[in-house]
């Protein structure tokens, strides 16, 4: 990291530990600011082990100043946040935006509108976790609508149909209403023929490279004028699976020389010969396309706001030809950006993920190394942790980069106070040790002295990381237990008191016993850890989240008969 940019980080890193100080009324934390500053800033990314000691000092100057001084700095380096700050002072705070013309509306009624073709992946955590908060806020209503109108390329599994709603409830709130679409296939039929009937589509049987062609020249499907009669007859037909894939659609009529060729005469139907693995919809083969279905529901559910991706402003356009025919009024809709994810290797894609899985490289849709929220909850993350850093990235228009530091940071607080502690040691070396008590006894929580002590047995030998040894001749703080001489072989007990850590800057470790200590793998998104845990892990029930002293939190997961499995959630 050359100075120009370690000066911008010092100069970001200000700014947010002043934010977060003001905002608080309490000490900064480096771990609070690192996530939002990282997402606003991807360039530092590749310096992120070097940046949080970039960082450490400057959040510690700012907390040795005063709210006066904190309030004066930030009006010199941010002024606007500042008068964030003084705005949330004067009314009810809200991260998001207020949605357009709400007053205009007795109910805010939003929907989640997922492909079941794969369990959510982080990415799409945004969309129930902007709508709830909105429901929560305006007291409004939620549906979760499956749109599973694509039974060929985005094939559902029928799990998901499940997961999709535990997800949901996994984040923190529950839907109003749940439908499918694939179960609604005879409502669209009827809302077609009336679009028949009122002129507005017409079938075609011209080759989609032919259409194509015709549509960007701006000239009319020689189909277009047909009478609404023979529309009608030849829809029929489609609807009762008369014809094969590609031989015929029904278009909406819209401007056949729109400046958008995208909207110029749009496809609203088109048959699928595979069927739907759904039962009570594999007889059909006439399906509506996306902007049609999705238009038809939100119009028939009372839906008031639509929150879609920016790339998807096409499809507001589309279904509006469609609510002009009928005399519809459309929904609000704000259009955001993409957000994408760090850490992660693997491509936040479900075709991607589902892809990788079937060929071995992945144990499943939870395996911690998958950007999924079955991954996640499988590694001790709580949903609401996820809500608030998705919350945090608002809904602007650019798209946006999801820290996942930010998501551990409000994990980190979620769990820290329940999470008892644990030593957990890999790539240990074993040291013979003497001279000391049998036992050691360091607290359940170090914050919590009624919680208890953990009964660590020593025995003739512990484990130590290879990579916490001193050199020889030189001093440990075994963690819990006390001071202890290395000689290149062996540990020995000394008499030293918390003094040689304080004044000495002797390292306190982590350590287990090396006979009664317990196998542990870890399973972590770079790969499985192999290692051993004190013997009272085995203690403690599957789904119980550990601090593993020095390591990071993780959650139980199992108890097998030659060694425990726990998944590591953050440091």
């Amino acid at each position: 990291m050359d100075e120009d940019l370690r000066e911008r980080v010092r100069r970001e890193a200000e700014a947010y530990a002043l934010y977060n100080a003001l905002k608080h009324g309490s000490d900064a934390q480096v771990g609070a600011l690192m996530g939002p500053m990282m997402g606003e800033n991807p360039d530092f990314r590749e310096y992120g082990d070097e940046i949080p000691g970039v960082v450490a000092p400057v959040v510690e100057d700012v907390n040795a100043l005063s709210t006066e001084e904190q309030r004066a700095r930030l009006g010199e380096l941010a002024p606007e946040r500042l008068a964030e700050l003084d705005a949330e002072d004067e009314g009810e705070e809200h991260p998001l935006p207020d949605l357009p013309n709400v007053e205009e509306y007795d109910e805010v009624r939003m929907r989640c509108a997922p492909n079941p073709n794969g369990p959510w992946h982080i990415g799409h955590a945004r969309m129930p976790a902007v709508i709830g908060s909105y429901k929560e806020r305006y007291d409004g209503w939620m549906l979760v609508r499956f749109d599973d109108t694509d039974p060929e390329t985005k094939r559902p599994l029928d799990w998901v149909y499940d997961q999709v709603i535990d997800d949901v409830e996994y984040l923190g709130f529950e839907p109003d209403e749940v439908i499918t679409a694939s179960d609604r296939l005879d409502t669209y039929y009827e809302y077609a023929r009336d679009l028949i009937e009122m002129d507005g589509a017409y079938t075609c049987s011209c080759p989609a490279e032919e259409f194509s062609e015709l549509k960007n020249a701006g000239e009319a499907c020689p189909h277009r004028e047909k009478d609404a009669e023979t529309v009608l007859s030849e829809f029929e037909d489609m609807v009762a699976g008369e014809y094969e894939s590609g031989e015929m659609v029904l278009r909406v009529k819209t401007d056949i020389t729109h400046k958008n060729p995208a909207l110029r005469d749009f496809v609203a139907f088109r048959i699928i010969d595979t069927p739907h693995p759904r039962p009570e919809a594999e007889d059909y083969r006439c399906w509506p396309m996306l902007d049609f279905q999705s238009g038809i529901d939100d119009h028939l559910t009372g839906v008031t706001h639509i929150i879609r991706g920016i790339d998807l402003q096409d499809s507001a356009k589309r279904q509006g030809f469609v609510y002009d025919y009928f005399g519809w009024e459309y929904p609000e809709v704000v259009h955001w950006g993409h957000v994408q994810v760090d850490e992660y290797d693997v491509k936040m894609s479900t075709s991607t993920i589902r892809e990788k899985i079937e060929a071995g490289e992945f144990d499943g849709w939870d395996d911690p190394r998958v950007p999924t929220l079955l991954s996640t909850r499988r590694r001790g993350i709580r949903g609401e942790a996820i809500v608030d850093a998705m919350v945090e990235l608002g809904t602007s228009t650019s798209d946006v980069d999801l820290a996942m530091s930010s998501v551990y940071s409000n994990n980190r607080d979620r769990i820290d106070d329940e999470s008892p502690r644990c030593f957990f040691v890999s790539d240990g070396v074993e040291l013979p040790i003497s001279g000391g008590p049998d036992s050691a006894h360091p607290p359940v929580h170090p914050e919590h002295e009624d919680r208890g002590e953990r009964d660590i047995p020593v025995g003739d030998a512990v484990l130590v990381e290879e990579d916490d040894l001193p050199a020889e001749g030189e001093k440990l703080w075994l963690k819990g237990y006390g001071a202890v001489a290395y000689d290149g072989d062996s540990l020995t007990v000394t008499d030293d008191d918390i003094d040689l850590v304080r004044e000495h800057d002797v390292d306190v470790v982590q350590w287990v016993p090396a006979e009664e200590s317990t196998p542990v793998r870890m399973r972590t998104p770079d790969g499985d850890v192999s290692g051993r845990a004190e013997p009272g892990l085995l203690d403690y029930d599957p789904d119980q989240t550990l601090q593993f002293v020095r390591v990071g939190f993780v959650r139980v997961d199992r108890h097998e008969d030659d060694e425990s499995v726990v998944y590591y959630a953050h440091p």
